[in-house]
């Protein structure tokens, strides 16, 4: 079978949506299923989608962030937007350390994804003029990767730990010592013959970030020493944002275009620099390059995300909560069960933001829906 698709494969343009994602999907179809026709590419392409979906306005990092994530992050504790508390304490926090020529204690942020504990991070290793070593609750499997991690870091350095809710018992065991004493205990030998033997460490600091600081145990989490919430951004934070982000990309982005996306961005800077480059690439591709709020209002209905950066399944959550149970209250085993999501999908992913914006109440009978979702929702 040839590869390479006919002309009779180009009816399947009916089938490509915008996103070079559905591209590759009806390409695929047209080169290996030759003798399709459009609605079953159609239908593929949406069996496809939902098998794989990935929400647009999901708080997670997604591979096609990465690159952008580093090139928009800021650098210093004056560029960053927002979270003012916690800017004027990490101030006071950095200042009095180089005032005495010491490390930091350990810092420990928690908060939805996408909020800037990574970015945080590098902020303090850059105002301390410090080395960042990043790794991961998953990613330390074994005791011999931390001992080997922690045994090459030099006085200052800081180890920057992302989803450390998620280290093993055995691990933080191994932490525990190394967090307090700035030593590690290691165990030489095996049987009668093992013996214990003590390697003292270079002074370090220990920067956790997570998002589930329920799940962290005890004694790890009374080791840091500076623990902060990052919280959700106002929409003004979230258009300056979003102005500083274009600038960086060298975008033709006014304020009212900004202020068009940030009102969809869910309060989180990682989905406002997403929304931007599907903004960016739907101008380039439907229009001349162009940032308006027109175009702007466009591209985002396009990607099904609503004014309130609500997506299909924000509005598919509450519409079950109003209409089956009748705007509530509903447990959330029934919830999940009536939606066909998981609990701790619904927890972790869906329900901070509809509380936030005051569309969803948790009581003791279980989750309601407000008088500002029912008219939200309202046709």
């Amino acid at each position: 079978m040839s590869t390479i698709p006919s002309p009779r494969q180009k009816i399947y343009a009916d089938c490509i949506y915008f996103s070079p994602f559905f591209q590759g999907l009806a390409l695929r179809a047209a080169i290996h299923e030759p003798l399709i026709t459009p609605v079953q590419c159609a239908y593929m392409i949406e069996s496809d989608v939902q098998a794989n979906e990935e929400r647009v306005i999901d708080g997670e990092q997604k591979s096609e962030d990465e690159h952008l994530d580093v090139s928009l992050r800021p650098q210093r504790l004056d560029d960053f937007i927002g979270q003012t508390d916690l800017k004027r304490n990490l101030h006071i926090f950095l200042e009095a350390a180089k005032k005495r020529e010491e490390p930091i204690e350990h810092v420990l942020l928690h908060g939805n994804p996408g909020l800037g504990k990574t970015t945080l991070a590098s902020i303090i290793a850059n105002e301390l003029a410090s080395q960042i070593k990043i790794t991961s609750g998953p990613a330390l499997e074994r005791v011999g990767d931390l001992a080997a991690i922690l045994s090459n870091l030099q006085r200052g350095d800081i180890l920057f730990i992302d989803e450390i809710h998620r280290l093993s018992k055995s691990i933080e065991e191994v932490l525990y010592p190394a967090m307090e004493d700035y030593a590690l205990d290691l165990v030489v030998g095996k049987g009668p013959s093992a013996r214990t033997m003590r390697l003292n460490l270079e002074r370090f600091t220990v920067i956790g970030a997570t998002t589930r600081l329920s799940l962290l145990s005890a004694p790890l989490r009374d080791r840091f020493g500076f623990v902060h919430r990052l919280q959700f951004y106002s929409d003004e934070e979230m258009t300056d944002i979003i102005a500083r982000s274009s600038h960086i990309l060298s975008l033709p982005a006014d304020q009212p275009t900004c202020e068009t996306i940030a009102k969809r961005a869910r309060r989180t800077p990682r989905i406002a620099n997403r929304l931007l480059k599907r903004v960016r690439d739907y101008a380039e591709v439907r229009h001349d390059g162009t940032l308006n709020p027109l175009i702007a209002n466009e591209a985002l209905d396009h990607l099904a995300v609503d004014p309130l950066g609500l997506d299909a399944t924000d509005r598919h959550i509450l519409t079950t909560i109003q209409t089956t149970f009748l705007g509530g209250p509903v447990g959330l085993s029934t919830l999940a069960a009536a939606t066909r999501e998981e609990t701790s999908t619904l927890v972790d992913i869906y329900e901070p933001f509809l509380l936030q914006i005051g569309f969803l109440k948790r009581t003791p009978r279980g989750r309601m829906i407000t008088e500002a979702a029912e008219k939200h929702l309202a046709p």
